[in-house]
């Protein structure tokens, strides 16, 4: 498999997927992708605003995006795609939507098959078992929270350690040691902003300038940074 599974789209005062552009270049490689764009995540704006949003950012990267919205058959355009992107936004409705378009065995099918994957907040969330340690308010409902199961542990997306001044409720530590507590034997990755994961053929690296905090129950959380090998997650099933 090859996975690209990016925290965030959007660091604080740059423009939309600008900081993981050259990791996308790199990941995907010199010769141009037509790449499959799952737009579903969207709530607010429309799939043509949003796909308009990834083409010119994937232009920079020598690559082309078509959003699957335009397809009749979405599962035949997911097996003749050359890569797929999936974006953030609401994973609720994320995963709905591709539920509803019956994409879910058609991506893992053609993920595991080799097919490049780049996912950001909630597009890394799909990668994993389920959805369960998205940040979002569950706006929709899905028939399942069981996503792409591209890899065998959870992810949380724009991992903060902080606790804001004057916010009472649960950090998102605490937050991830409840959905341990309830499911014990699955790892949970908490994935800092600027930080990605990059999985290629049975071996992971931290990509980025902060570290991840892996989340077992049963176990001390551990930080793990780039120069660390992530590849054992791999075998966490």
């Amino acid at each position: 498999m090859n996975l690209l599974l990016i925290s965030n789209s959007t660091n604080p005062g740059e423009a939309y997927l600008s900081y993981p552009r050259h990791n996308i270049r790199e990941f995907l490689g010199p010769k141009p992708l037509d790449v499959l764009f799952i737009p579903y995540a969207a709530v607010t704006f429309s799939y043509d605003l949003y796909e308009e949003k990834v083409s010119e950012r994937f232009r920079e990267t020598g690559h082309r995006i078509v959003s699957v919205h335009h397809f009749p058959d979405p599962v035949r355009a997911v097996r003749e795609a050359e890569a797929i992107a999936v974006g953030g936004g609401n994973t609720w409705k994320l995963l709905k939507n591709i539920r509803e378009n019956k994409l879910i065995g058609a991506v893992r099918g053609k993920v595991m098959g080799g097919t490049p994957y780049v996912g950001w907040s909630a597009g890394a969330n799909m990668a994993c078992p389920t959805i369960m340690t998205t940040n979002d308010m569950p706006v929709t409902r899905p028939a399942s929270f069981r996503s792409f199961n591209l890899v065998p542990f959870q992810i949380n997306p724009h991992y903060l350690d902080a606790n804001p001044e004057g916010h009472a409720g649960e950090t998102r530590e605490q937050r991830i040691i409840e959905f341990i507590e309830m499911n014990p034997g699955i790892y949970v990755v908490g994935l800092r902003e600027g930080t990605m994961l990059e999985v290629r053929n049975g071996s992971i690296r931290l990509i980025g300038p902060r570290k991840a905090r892996i989340f077992k129950k049963g176990i001390t959380p551990v930080e793990l940074g780039d120069s660390d090998d992530f590849s054992w997650l791999l075998k966490s099933r």
